[in-house]
């Protein structure tokens, strides 16, 4: 047992652990150990502060950029061979191929989206006609942090894949495939918005969620949770350690 730990009801519990019904807590990623040992429990049963969100602790973790061997298995091989067989510029642009939970990922470098997408849709073998979504993901520990995730389906193959590329803060640039797939036109303007990838050649990259005149891009990791004022009503919204305990 150790020193220094609270209880809920804010006396010294000698077992080095903050207890709840019986339940005793420890640090971890998401509750870190001073927080653990400086907090009592809230209404909502988080027992580190008035940080309710969780976010405070979190901890980025930078995974390997490595890719899946062949043979992938199922139809991935072949739907690998037929980009390959199609896309003189497979070897040139092509990453790495990433087979994870019975999902497949194609990462290519950040010029060659609008043309990986061309080939996906146009290719007899392939058949990719339907982009169903374009999503941002931010990775800080990464140098090229900003990530396009495009989710292609073929409707005559019933099949799912993704192709995805990274951009840095510096240089956030990817070509648009509007032209190519219609369906990415608002998709494009809410990564844009969202995470600040700019998407050269798009008909009208606006902001499409926030205010045209925001300053910032709210899902990037780096963004404040809070503190950022409520336009129009002359508020803020304070980060999540200066919120209400609710204790």
């Amino acid at each position: 047992m150790s020193e220094g730990t609270v209880t809920p009801s804010g006396e010294a519990d000698p077992t080095g652990a903050a207890s709840t019904g019986g339940t005793h807590l420890t640090p971890s990623a998401v509750t870190p150990a001073e927080a653990v040992a400086t907090s009592g429990q809230d209404l909502f049963g988080a027992v580190f502060g008035s940080d309710t969100s969780g976010f405070g602790g979190l901890v980025p973790r930078a995974d390997a950029a490595l890719g899946t061997p062949k043979p992938y298995g199922g139809w991935f091989d072949e739907a690998t061979d037929a980009l390959e067989a199609a896309w003189p510029g497979f070897g040139d642009h092509v990453l790495r191929v990433v087979v994870d939970r019975g999902e497949l990922t194609i990462h290519v470098r950040p010029q060659a989206v609008r043309e990986v997408a061309q080939v996906l849709r146009d290719d007899p073998d392939l058949r990719f006609e339907l982009l169903s979504s374009v999503s941002g993901v931010d990775y800080p520990a990464q140098e090229a942090r900003l990530h396009a995730v495009y989710h292609f389906t073929s409707l005559t193959y019933r099949r799912r894949l993704r192709v995805e590329a990274a951009v840095t803060v510096e240089d956030p640039h990817l070509p648009s495939v509007t032209s190519v797939y219609p369906t990415a036109d608002f998709q494009e303007r809410e990564a844009y918005d969202m995470f600040g990838i700019v998407f050269d050649g798009h008909p009208a990259l606006t902001r499409i969620l926030m205010p045209d005149d925001w300053d910032g891009h709210p899902q990037r990791k780096d963004y404040p949770l809070g503190g950022i004022p409520v336009e129009y009503k002359g508020a803020s919204i304070p980060p999540p350690d200066e919120r209400r305990a609710y204790a």
